[in-house]
C-alpha cells in the first residue's frame, strides 16, 4: 500500500512542477505550419463528359458513391419550390419499382440513398456495392415521377411553408435573402403556398429532360474500392448515360443600399426581436480574399470567443448567441451578423452590433485572437481530413472552379500566413453596414421609433414586399371583454361554462420515440391536478389549490416563489379567462395576426404579478386558436407556443381535441383520449403538504 501512495504523491507533484512551469494565462505560441497531406485519389472521365474521383479507403468496409451536377441557379418565377421537388420524386419510384419496393431493398441491404435536383448520394457495406449502384442508377435513370406523390409534397411543403410564418428566424431568413438579392434573382425568390400549388409534373419532367446530363457531372468515389474496380463499375452503369446541352443563366448582380435600411417585418406576437446586419458581397469560390477573410471573421463573429458573441452574450447578456458569417459563392456571396434579443434592448443590441462591426475596421486585432483564430481555423481543417469523403470534395472543388492543384495542400500554411493587417484590411473591405439592410422581425409597437436612428425605416411583409403600415382593422367598439364573451360564447355559452364544475381529461402524445399521457382534474373555480407519465412513471406532477401550487418532477419539488404561484393558479384553471377580471388581468388588443391558415385577433394579457400572455382568438369563429407565453431567464426571453386544434363538442362545450406545443428543438402534439365533465373527484388530490 505504501508503494502505491508514492506513487501517487510522486504523479501529484509531478504535475505541481509541470502547472508551476505553464503561464497558463497566455495563450501557447503557435508552431510552424504543418504540412497536410491530402489524401491520394486517381480520376478519370468517361466519354459522354462525366468526371469521376476515386479515394480508395480501407478502413471500414464501406463505399459511398456522391454524384454532384454543376449548373447555374435557375429562377423558378410562379413556380418557386418546384425544383426542390425533383429529387424527391426522383425518390418516390421508378419504372423498375415502387417506391416502397426501392425502400425495402435499401433497407434490405442496409444502404442509404439520397437525390436532390443537383446530386444523388448512396452509401452500403462494400460488398453490397454493385447492387447499390444498380438501385441508385434506376432512381438516376427511370424516375416515373407519380402524381399522386407530388401531391404529398406539396401537402407537405405548403404545411412547412404556414409553419414558417410563425417562426420568427424563418421569417428572417425568408426577408433577408428577398432584400440582399431580389426577389427575382434564384437566391431571393420565395417559395409561397400560391407557387407550390402551381406546380405541375411537367415541370419536374421538364427540369429533369433538361438538366440530368453527364458532361456536367461529377461522381466521387469513397471508401472499400480499388480505382480499377470503380472504373469497372462506372463504365457498367454511366458509360450509356447520354450527354446533352445545358442552358447556362445570367444574373444581374445585386447591389447593397445606397445608405442604411430598416426593414421592419411587425409582429406584434412578438416578445423577441430577430435582428440581422446584411448585405450582398461579391467573394468568388478560390479569390485570394476568402482565406484572410475567414480569419477575419472567425474572430468577430464566428463562434463563443468570437467578439459579438463576448459582447452580446457574455458582457451585456442581451442574447442566447450573437454571430456573423461571410460566405463565399461563385455568384454572390452574403454578409450576416445578428442576434436574437429582448424587445427592449432591440435598440441598445442593434448599437452593440454596429460597433463591433465597425470596430473591426479601425482596431487591429490582438496577438490573442489573431492566433486563436488561425489555430482553430487550422484545426478544424487538419480534422476534416479524418473523413476521406473530404479529400474526394478537395478533388472536385480543384476540378469545379478552377482551383490551383495545391490549394488545399497549402491551406492551412495559407491560413497561418495572415497577419494583423490582412485582416483589418478584409474587414475595411468586406465590412460595410454603412450600406446595409438592417432587418428586425419584432413587435413594431415597441421597437420600431427606435430603430429610426439606425437608417430609413420601411415595412415589409416576410416575402420582402414593402408596404405603408395602416392600423389594424380592428372593429369599432371591439374590445378585449367583447372578444372574451364572444370567445366564451362560441365555446357553448357563459353560462354553460360557468356551469361545468369538475372536468376529467386524458390525453396522449409521442416525444422522440417515447409515449406519454397526460392526465389532468380540474375542480371549479381554480383546482387543478395535472400529472405527466411515460412508460407508467411519473415524471411531473403539478397541483394547485386555489391558495398555493406544487410542481414535481421525477421527485423533486423547487420552491415556487409568490410571482409563480399566483400565475400556475390562474392559468391551471379550466377557463383561466373567466378569472381574468377577478384577478386584476388587464387586456390590450394590439392587432390581427395570421395564425394556422386564418386572421386572428392578438390580445395581450398583463397579470398583476407583471406576467404577460397572448391569445389569439380566430376572427371568424372567436376560438382561441393559439397562446404564446414567455419566460425571462438569464439569457432572456423563453417562449413556448401552444396551438388548439380540432374543436369538438362534449355535453354541448368545444374543447380543442389536439393541443400542439412548440418546444424548441421539437413539437409536442398531444390528442385528447376522453373529457369527462361534472363527475365526481376526489378532493384530497388537491391537497398540498
Amino acid at each position: 500500500m505504501r508503494k502505491y501512495i508514492l506513487l501517487i504523491t510522486l504523479s501529484i507533484c509531478a504535475t505541481v512542477m509541470l502547472m508551476a512551469q505553464v503561464d497558463r494565462s497566455k495563450l501557447p505560441e503557435p508552431g510552424p505550419a504543418r504540412q497536410v497531406q491530402i489524401g491520394d485519389y486517381e480520376s478519370f472521365k468517361l466519354k459522354n463528359g462525366l468526371r469521376v474521383f476515386v479515394v480508395e479507403n480501407k478502413k471500414l468496409p464501406r463505399v459511398a458513391f456522391n454524384l454532384v451536377l454543376d449548373r447555374d441557379p435557375i429562377l423558378e418565377g410562379d413556380k418557386a419550390g418546384y425544383i426542390s421537388m425533383v429529387g424527391q420524386m426522383m425518390r418516390r419510384g421508378t419504372t423498375n419499382r415502387t417506391k416502397e419496393h426501392l425502400d425495402e431493398e435499401i433497407d434490405f441491404i442496409g444502404a442509404t440513398l439520397f437525390a436532390s435536383s443537383s446530386s444523388i448520394y448512396g452509401a452500403s457495406l462494400s460488398k453490397h456495392k454493385e447492387t447499390l449502384l444498380e438501385l441508385m442508377t434506376d432512381v438516376l435513370f427511370n424516375p416515373t415521377f407519380p402524381e399522386e406523390e407530388l401531391e404529398k409534397i406539396r401537402t407537405e411543403t405548403i404545411s412547412g411553408i404556414k409553419a414558417s410564418k410563425d417562426n420568427p428566424d424563418a421569417i428572417s431568413n425568408i426577408l433577408t435573402s428577398a432584400l440582399v438579392y431580389g426577389v427575382d434573382h434564384p437566391y431571393g425568390e420565395p417559395s409561397t403556398e400560391e407557387t407550390i400549388e402551381n406546380i405541375e409534373i411537367q415541370d419536374i419532367v421538364n427540369y429533369y429532360n433538361t438538366y440530368m446530363k453527364p458532361n456536367i457531372g461529377y461522381l466521387a468515389i469513397v471508401g472499400d474500392i480499388t480505382p480499377k474496380e470503380a472504373k469497372k463499375l462506372v463504365n457498367k452503369y454511366f458509360k450509356k448515360w447520354k450527354s446533352g446541352t445545358v442552358p447556362s443563366h445570367e444574373y444581374k448582380v445585386p447591389k447593397a443600399p445606397e445608405a442604411p435600411i430598416v426593414a421592419l417585418v411587425d409582429r406584434s406576437s412578438s416578445v423577441q426581436s430577430v435582428i440581422d446586419i446584411t448585405y450582398p458581397v461579391e467573394l468568388p469560390i478560390g479569390h485570394p480574399d476568402v482565406i484572410s477573410s475567414r480569419v477575419m471573421n472567425q474572430i468577430l463573429g464566428s463562434g463563443g470567443s468570437a467578439r459579438l458573441f463576448m459582447n452580446l452574450r457574455e458582457d451585456k447578456g442581451y442574447t442566447y448567441g450573437a454571430y456573423s458569417s461571410l460566405s463565399s459563392d461563385r455568384v454572390i456571396g452574403k454578409f450576416s451578423a445578428g442576434a436574437s434579443v429582448r424587445n427592449e434592448v432591440t435598440d441598445s443590441a442593434t448599437v452593440e452590433l454596429l460597433k463591433e462591426l465597425n470596430r473591426m475596421k479601425t482596431e487591429k486585432v490582438t496577438k490573442e485572437e489573431r492566433d486563436l483564430a488561425v489555430n482553430f481555423i487550422s484545426g478544424s481543417f487538419a480534422r476534416s481530413l479524418e473523413n476521406p469523403q473530404t479529400v474526394a470534395n478537395f478533388a472536385i472543388n480543384i476540378e469545379r472552379y478552377g482551383l490551383p492543384k495545391d490549394y488545399y495542400a497549402n491551406y492551412v500554411k495559407n491560413i497561418q500566413a495572415v497577419d494583423y493587417n490582412e485582416i483589418q484590411k478584409m474587414a475595411q473591405k468586406y465590412i460595410t453596414p454603412e450600406n446595409a439592410y438592417i432587418t428586425v422581425v419584432g413587435k413594431g409597437s415597441e421597437i420600431a421609433e427606435k430603430l429610426k436612428v439606425f437608417g430609413e425605416l420601411k415595412y415589409f411583409t416576410m416575402y420582402g414586399e414593402e408596404y405603408e403600415p395602416v392600423p389594424a382593422d380592428i372593429p369599432e367598439g371591439l374590445t378585449v371583454w367583447k372578444i372574451l364573451d364572444n370567445y366564451f360564447e362560441a365555446l357553448g355559452g357563459k353560462e354553460a361554462v360557468k356551469g361545468i364544475k369538475t372536468m376529467k381529461t386524458t390525453m396522449k402524445a409521442e416525444v422522440m420515440g417515447q409515449n406519454l399521457e397526460m392526465n389532468a382534474t380540474k375542480a371549479a373555480p381554480d383546482k387543478s391536478y395535472m400529472e405527466v407519465s411515460m412508460g407508467g412513471m411519473v415524471a411531473t406532477k403539478v397541483v394547485t389549490n386555489g391558495e398555493k401550487a406544487m410542481m414535481e418532477q421525477q421527485g423533486r419539488r423547487p420552491p415556487l416563489d409568490e410571482k409563480t404561484t399566483k400565475e400556475t393558479i390562474l392559468e391551471s384553471s379550466m377557463f383561466p379567462e373567466l378569472q381574468y377580471k377577478e384577478a386584476g388581468v388587464k387586456g390590450k388588443i394590439t392587432g390581427i395576426e395570421e395564425v394556422l391558415g386564418s386572421e386572428a385577433y392578438v390580445v395581450e394579457f398583463t397579470y398583476d404579478t407583471g406576467g404577460k400572455v397572448t391569445n389569439f382568438y380566430d376572427k371568424d369563429s372567436w376560438l382561441k386558436v393559439r397562446m404564446l407565453k414567455s419566460a425571462e431567464g438569464p439569457q432572456g426571453t423563453a417562449n413556448q407556443t401552444t396551438d388548439y386544434l380540432d374543436y369538438k363538442n362534449v355535453d354541448g362545450i368545444k374543447f380543442p381535441y389536439l393541443v400542439s406545443q412548440d418546444m424548441g428543438m421539437f413539437k409536442l402534439e398531444a390528442k385528447v383520449e376522453s373529457i369527462e365533465l361534472n363527475v365526481d373527484v376526489d378532493q384530497s388530490i388537491f391537497e398540498i403538504k
